[in-house]
């Protein structure tokens, strides 16, 4: 398969290893290969615009290639976007590295070290909080439908944040670990989706469950974060946190995050009067 697709065209300048896929029977990369032989992933450093992707035929193969990124792979590791492609990347042929570039990427993601895991964490228990928040108002609003669609949201950010918790690697479709592990939000998806009680019965269940599990979960989600809150004795401001780059796939959430922990006594807040916020006094956060 190497010889095949070795060719000055896909191995620029920029390029620092090539991944290639070949199309499986039962067509379980369909999805991203459509009807091609062969997916290849064309890994490139950082660069101000990548290619776009590009069908091509080599010898009998019609192929489709797509450019990615080292820190493409890597931010889809941490946020769980893209599973097929990084499922790809992990699981295809090496077909190009000529300096080990790519097999050292490949080593740390494979080995899910501790920075990625809880930088995943965060990410995910930032996401469970945001679809429970959205489902507790709307449930409150009488909006029974929408909060409804909100807690099956949060249902699959909870689901990986327990497969993250029994360190399964996440590469797509989560039910059916969720279901062989018979995990919380697996039972919890099978009493809201099949219950014979009322939409406002089962939500009314949910939303008992998330905050259990908001509370539960608080401490050991944010790791990073509390890590980072204790880095130093001074108080740290929201835009200080906003700034620093581990905290950078939660920069949406990380305010509703801090207000939590604050609430449930996981950290405290002081106030600056040197630090004007609306003319305010700026909120600090500190451990």
């Amino acid at each position: 398969m190497k010889s095949l697709f070795i060719n000055d065209e896909l191995i620029g300048p920029n390029t620092f290893g090539a991944i290639g896929c070949r199309q499986t029977a039962n067509g379980i990369h369909n999805a991203i290969m459509l009807d091609f032989d062969f997916l290849i992933l064309v890994v490139c450093k950082d660069l101000d615009k990548k290619p776009g992707p590009e069908h091509i035929q080599i010898g009998l193969f019609e192929c489709q290639v797509l450019f990615v990124t080292g820190s493409d792979l890597e931010r889809w590791a941490v946020s769980g976007d893209n599973a097929q492609l990084l499922s790809c990347f992990l699981q295809g042929e090496v077909i190009w590295d000529k300096r080990e570039e790519l097999k050292q990427l490949r080593g740390r993601i494979i080995d899910f070290e501790q920075s990625v895991r809880e930088k995943r964490k965060l990410k995910e228990f930032a996401s469970f909080l945001k679809f429970y928040t959205e489902a507790k108002t709307l449930n409150q609003n009488g909006h029974f439908l929408d909060a409804y669609a909100a807690i099956i949201m949060g249902l699959q950010h909870l689901g990986r944040l327990e497969l993250l918790e029994n360190s399964v690697r996440i590469e797509g479709q989560i039910w059916e670990e969720l279901h062989a592990l018979n995990t919380p939000s697996y039972k919890l998806y099978s009493e809201v989706s099949s219950s014979m009680e009322t939409l406002e019965q089962r939500l009314e269940l949910a939303l008992l469950a998330f905050e259990f599990s908001a509370v539960t979960k608080m401490a050991d989600s944010c790791t990073l974060l509390l890590r980072i809150l204790r880095s130093r004795k001074e108080p740290w401001s929201l835009q200080e946190l906003l700034h620093k780059a581990e905290l950078q796939d939660i920069r949406e959430e990380l305010p509703m995050v801090l207000r939590k922990l604050v609430y449930r006594s996981v950290i405290k807040q002081t106030t600056n009067t040197k630090i004007k916020e609306a003319a305010g006094q700026g909120i600090l956060y500190w451990i």
